[in-house]
């Protein structure tokens, strides 16, 4: 990253847990019981929870509205049901996007009966309440298995990207090893970047996989991987 950036860190080690057995919660910002001023989103990304469930575990049917709601499976697979009848199940790399808006119900378990299921958890407020209902989802094909960034997520769905009601791009960030990958962030606009695998060096300091940097400076950030491959999630937000 420039070196005029100003960065701020989050640490893995930093933020909220939660352990029910089944599953394995860790929250970078204030969500259920874990609650800190300090960290309650970042504009309009509100949270991020990386979740391990164990075989046959998950989230039985409960309702939502007026979020932007994706998962990003990292490991294992992840089966989504909701009222508006879909019905999913995800594996590495692929995404699912529920836009709750006036009130939707899902569940989300792993199938396996015996390989946990590791994935991210992300919400997002969308740029207004009351919206109908919908669903979107990412699958990645043979012209995005590369390094680099690609889109996942945008509001108006370019480059074969899944939809959301919001002023915000997300984008897979893959690196080889010691390889760097640009990016330009426009004025006004905020930048965080969550890493799934793998150091990521920016400017600086090195993230480990559960860390996160974020910055509203605008101009061309830098990211190089250290000795082994970087997987990533880049929030571009409005």
């Amino acid at each position: 990253m420039k070196t005029n950036t100003s960065l701020t860190i989050r640490r893995s080690s930093e933020r909220g847990r939660a352990n029910h057995g089944w599953l394995d919660s860790h929250h970078t910002f204030s969500f259920a019981d874990y609650y800190d001023p300090a960290h309650m989103g970042f504009r309009s990304l509100r949270v991020i929870n990386e979740d391990r469930v164990a075989p046959l575990g998950g989230f039985p049917t409960h309702p939502h509205r007026d979020m932007e709601i994706f998962s990003y499976v990292v490991d294992g697979q992840l089966a989504h049901r909701d009222s508006m009848g879909n019905q999913r199940t995800l594996s590495p790399g692929e995404i699912q996007l529920m836009s709750a808006g006036s009130g939707v119900t899902h569940s989300e378990y792993n199938p396996s009966s015996d390989q946990p299921a590791h994935f991210l958890q992300i919400w997002i407020t969308p740029r207004e309440r009351g919206l109908e209902p919908s669903y979107t989802e990412w699958t990645p094909g043979a012209a995005t298995e590369r390094d680099g960034l690609v889109l996942l997520i945008s509001p108006d769905g370019r480059e074969g990207s899944a939809v959301i009601h919001q002023d915000a791009d997300v984008h897979r960030l893959v690196l080889a090893p010691e390889t760097t990958a640009d990016f330009e962030l426009r004025p006004g606009r905020g930048l965080w970047i969550q890493v799934v695998k793998g150091q990521l060096k920016v400017a600086d300091t090195t993230l480990s996989p559960g860390d996160a940097a974020s910055t509203e400076d605008a101009g061309r950030i830098e990211f190089t991987a250290d000795d082994e491959t970087v997987e990533a999630l880049l929030f571009d937000l409005g």
